[in-house]
């Protein structure tokens, strides 16, 4: 199950929206198992959270060279979504480098790194699946 799950997202995601994927998805994952109650896996509500981080990962405009979300000059999350989602990151941000060291290391630097500017020609993650005919019934 857990393989399926990681081929499924594997076909979906790559290269750094993966990585990003992995980072968001583990700090769902502390939350969760903290104010929830969930040791393994997670809740519903948190289940919701990380397909929708998922998506948005997908669908973001900046493809590859996707700044983190706390730098990001375009405001993709809904105002629900993103709320929750800061939450979580607050949270589980600290706990990260105790539970993640690695993510969390990557994560940090990767916020050093200067945010492009907003393409022009969407290059979206997704946008490429579609153009290449590898868009499955994912969206």
């Amino acid at each position: 199950m857990v393989l399926q799950k990681q081929q499924q997202l594997d076909e979906i995601l790559s290269g750094e929206l993966l990585k990003e994927y992995k980072t968001v998805h583990a700090m769902i994952e502390i939350y969760c198992a903290k104010h929830h109650g969930v040791i393994h896996g997670l809740c519903e509500e948190c289940t919701e959270l990380s397909q929708y981080a998922k998506t948005k990962l997908d669908r973001c405009v900046f493809g590859q060279n996707k700044p983190t979300c706390n730098r990001c000059p375009v405001h993709c999350y809904r105002p629900e979504p993103k709320e929750n989602m800061r939450a979580v990151m607050r949270f589980s941000g600290p706990r990260m480098l105790l539970k993640h060291p690695l993510l969390a290391i990557r994560h940090l630097r990767h916020e050093k790194k200067a945010v492009p500017e907003v393409p022009k020609k969407n290059i979206s993650n997704r946008h490429l699946r579609k153009s290449s005919g590898k868009l499955k019934a994912d969206s």
